[in-house]
């Protein structure tokens, strides 16, 4: 294989462990097929559950003999991996599972995930490749301010980083002071952390006298949360950098499943190791390149934990069209929502991404909001509260109520759902240092 030579995306240096995002289609498609064969093998050899399903089916190992045929396989879904709690879905022994990770679970039990050295080496890589895509290189310093621990986020990104020769700031989340302190004293160039918290950081530095855009920083790699264009415009306009999307679960891997190059225009999913596929999640039929649907996510590399058709529960589909910056790996659009996250008001499905875009639509607002959800005589409402300027909040009694039917009527456009509407003053809406909370649904208390 003929090695690309010019690696603009990686800036300086290069990369061969990212050789995988330019192969040729035919090579790529070799390649993951032998790979699907090895996984399927070896998780129907080691995990019960993944093996009763396919008997159940008729289907051995042998049954896969092309990537079409990942379609006969069983689908796996998050509640499996609480039913199995905490080991029963692993394919190693644990005297070759170096690391454990979990992520929150809604019952009281985590979701738990497990490593090889072999899985840690994949996840760099393709945390490397994530971090080259948005420019970062070797010389860089990056501010990794997503949390450490049992989080995937705050591990996964500081190994991708080091894997690529930048210098890593290990801040965690929290402490915004300090973040904005090193910021500035490190000459920091790069920042990886959720949107949410970047936008508290721009907020908490204007209060502190402290222009990001004055400051070496130039690039921000932000995920673990759905966020929309408008939300990428005041990032990009509040603290002068570009502002890359990356996509991961800790259930495939964490981050380093997907992400946005130069282009920014969709996320290269890294399918040599996560194979996509974008279902009906009525039907659950494949649907063809192009079409909206569920995302499903396959692990072709590995081996502690292995994933077999596991079911996202993000909306998105797979983009045609050859991306500009020459990598060949295919990419979906934006995650923007989830076919779990959504709530019906009166017969109407609503998406707390389609909230934000009516909100940030209209100048004025800031990207600080929360829905709250309420039943009154058996009839189910929605609230929105909506942070606005300092300005605009302390101007005329007019200026708010021109406010406040420009939004109302925003969102009654995009959702087709009248909303009660409640605009406060800036720093009213609980900050996150993680994931931010958009909904409070108080239908039940």
């Amino acid at each position: 294989m003929m090695l690309r030579e010019n690696w603009n995306d990686v800036g300086q240096g290069f990369h061969p462990v990212s050789a995988p995002d330019y192969l040729p289609t035919a090579q790529l498609h070799e390649l993951q097929l032998r790979r699907l064969k090895a996984i399927v093998a070896r998780a129907y050899e080691n995990v019960p559950l993944f093996r009763e399903r396919m008997d159940e089916r008729g289907l051995t190992p042998a049954s896969i003999e092309s990537l079409a045929d990942l379609a006969k396989l069983p689908f796996t879904i998050k509640t499996d991996l609480r039913d199995t709690y905490p080991f029963g879905l692993f394919a190693s022994p644990m005297s070759e599972v170096v690391r454990l990770h979990a992520s929150s679970g809604t019952t009281g039990k985590p979701i738990v995930v497990a490593y090889t050295q072999e899985d840690l080496q994949v996840w760099a890589s393709a945390m490397l490749r994530t971090f080259a895509s948005a420019g970062i290189h070797r010389g860089d310093i990056v501010q990794n301010a997503y949390g450490y621990g049992l989080f995937t986020g705050g591990l996964g990104a500081h190994y991708g980083l080091e894997a690529i020769g930048a210098t890593v700031v290990p801040t965690s989340g929290g402490n915004s002071d300090r973040q904005i302190m090193l910021m500035r004293d490190f000459g920091v160039t790069g920042i990886s952390c959720t949107p949410s918290y970047f936008l508290h950081l721009i907020e908490r530095a204007q209060e502190l006298g402290v222009d990001l855009r004055e400051l070496p920083l130039r690039v921000g790699v932000f995920g673990a949360e759905p966020w929309s264009d408008g939300m990428r415009e005041r990032i990009e306009e509040g603290a002068g950098i570009k502002a890359y999307d990356i996509y991961g679960l800790s259930e495939i891997t964490g981050p380093g499943v997907g992400a946005e190059c130069s282009a920014q225009n969709g996320l290269h999913i890294f399918e040599d190791h996560f194979y996509p596929e974008i279902i009906n999640p009525e039907t659950l039929e494949v649907l063809p390149d192009g079409e909206e649907g569920e995302l499903v996510l396959t692990t072709l590399s590995k081996r502690a934990m292995p994933m077999i058709r596991y079911r996202t529960r993000d909306i998105t589909r797979i983009i045609t069209e050859p991306c500009s910056c020459g990598r060949t790996i295919r990419r979906i659009d934006r995650i923007r929502r989830r076919s779990d996250d959504m709530f019906i008001i009166r017969g109407v499905n609503v998406f707390p991404s389609q909230i934000e875009t009516a909100l940030l639509a209209v100048e004025g607002t800031l990207p600080h909001y929360r829905i709250i959800l309420t039943r009154s005589k058996g009839l189910d409402q929605m609230g929105v509260e909506v942070e606005v300027s300092a300005e605009l909040f302390s101007d005329q009694v007019r200026a708010m109520e021109e406010l406040h039917h420009r939004l109302a009527h925003s969102i009654e456009r995009i959702t087709g759902i009248r909303a009660g509407l409640r605009l406060v003053e800036p720093h009213t809406i609980p900050r996150s240092e993680g994931k931010a909370r958009r909904v409070w649904d108080e239908r039940n208390s």
